[in-house]
């Protein structure tokens, strides 16, 4: 496993921050990736932002992954069949919970939102419960 990185969390977390505050005071749109996504797919010409907003995700990746990281990103050995579902699931997840946790946690309370608060907390709440019980009960 990697080692931890407060430095550069730190940086990821600024950049992340200030791209979704920059996307809100110059353009008035909201950064949450799911939404982002869905409004991508419509292929409008009025929402080609949404395309170069994602595309900036993907490449700021691969220049920190190829230019950047001190060491290479591990690679996982979940099967990717299994990897497509899930990921198809958390889409729906999304779809139906009206954003993304990093959405309504990053983008949401930062405007105040008393839904993202809501989901953040249900979400936070859920992830203890789900680590208690598999660390203190099943013993995983």
């Amino acid at each position: 496993m990697a080692e931890f990185n407060w430095i550069t969390a730190m940086i990821g977390g600024a950049a992340i921050g200030l791209s979704a505050t920059l996307l809100l005071a110059f353009t008035g749109r909201i950064a949450g990736i799911s939404g982002m996504v869905n409004g991508a797919v419509t292929f409008a010409s009025q929402e080609a932002w949404r395309w170069l907003f994602i595309l900036g995700l993907l490449g700021g990746a691969a220049l920190y992954e190829y230019g950047f990281a001190a060491q290479p990103t591990p690679t996982s050995t979940f099967a990717p069949a299994a990897m497509l579902l899930g990921g198809f699931l958390v889409g729906f997840g999304t779809r139906m919970g009206n954003g993304c946790t990093s959405g309504h946690g990053v983008c949401g309370l930062g405007r105040f939102s008393g839904r993202s608060l809501v989901a953040v907390l249900t979400f936070m709440t859920t992830a203890f419960i789900t680590v208690f019980i598999t660390r203190h009960v099943l013993g995983v």
